[in-house]
């Protein structure tokens, strides 16, 4: 995917699409690390280590729960 940058008041951003946002299970509220090498940009979303856990724990009890089901779905 290519992007342009938008004139924002006296910056420029970058305007990051909603299906990017879902998969990054990011909402406008999320803080973003952003590294550079000079060259490259890296964005990172910032994740709470309560929120990553709660997200292991959900996705364990789905596949203790529905595990088999979802096997044979794939097959």
């Amino acid at each position: 995917m290519v992007k342009k940058l938008t004139k924002h008041g006296n910056s420029y951003a970058l305007v990051i699409d909603k299906p990017i946002l879902e998969l990054l299970r990011a909402t406008p509220e999320t803080p973003f690390e952003i590294i550079t090498d000079g060259r490259s940009l890296l964005l990172s979303p910032v994740r709470d280590p309560d929120d990553d856990k709660k997200f292991e724990d959900a996705l364990e009890m789905v596949h203790k729960r529905f595990g088999r089901a979802l096997k044979r779905l794939a097959e």
